[in-house]
């Protein structure tokens, strides 16, 4: 989930959960509750975990920076969760669909690093935050021939939609890039591990997924591997 730090509630759009119970899996919410034996807990009854979108930006000490001018709004509890999170999936053997801000926090529980902005970090980028309306498929992707995402799309370049400033740097271990746009930013990520479903997407197909085939895809292949896990735990 998010915070709303003005109310102190916790929130998450309706897409995401809307995406998973639409393809066949029930969703289910974890608050950000950084405490190590909730997490144990909450995800010991869970066959598969989605890492959403967040308006805040990942802390860059995590990554071994110091904060930038362009740095957006920072969350601590999201950061702490989404961190316990990601190390209790990859202790169970969990499949794992992270989007957006998941798709970072992945990268950097693995080591990796993030360009805290691509406008001011990155030469000759092309508009990332395409704004409204959000499911407006704005760009194109390059993706890897020999990749999961080459085989959940029919085109060689997808169209997807575009939400975020910015961007994973440096691969974390055990991951590799399988998709970008056409001025080098990552797009997609992967599990190097052939018995493990790590699936990183930088665009947001929670938004798009009952109009766009891709997107229907991803979840799909997601909740497939969850309904396996389901069956066989962490063997699969």
């Amino acid at each position: 989930m998010r915070i709303e730090t003005a109310t102190e509630r916790f929130y998450l759009g309706r897409d995401y959960s809307e995406a998973i119970a639409w393809n066949g899996a029930i969703p289910l919410h974890l608050s950000l509750i950084p405490d190590t034996e909730y997490i144990a807990g909450a995800l010991a009854n869970l066959d598969g975990i989605l890492l959403p979108g967040s308006d805040s930006d990942i802390d860059p000490l995590r990554y071994g920076q110091e904060p930038l001018p362009e740095l957006g709004p920072v969350q601590p509890l999201k950061d702490a969760t989404d961190a316990l999170v990601i190390a209790e999936a990859e202790r169970l053997n969990l499949p794992v669909l992270a989007i957006c801000y998941g798709m970072q926090a992945l990268n950097v529980a693995r080591g990796g690093t993030l360009i805290q902005d691509l406008r001011s970090g990155k030469a000759d980028v092309i508009k990332h935050e395409q704004g409204a309306p959000r499911d407006r498929l704005s760009h194109r992707l390059q993706v890897a021939e020999d990749s999961l995402l080459a085989e959940l799309t029919q085109f060689a370049n997808p169209l997807v939609n575009s939400h975020h400033h910015q961007a994973v740097d440096m691969i974390g271990t055990d991951l590799r890039a399988t998709a970008w746009t056409s001025d080098g930013v990552v797009e997609g990520i992967e599990d190097t591990r052939s018995e493990r479903f790590n699936l990183g997407v930088q665009w947001h197909p929670e938004i798009a997924w009952e109009r766009d085939e891709f997107a229907k895809a991803i979840f799909r292949r997601f909740i497939s591997h969850s309904s396996s896990y389901k069956l066989f735990g962490n063997q699969i």
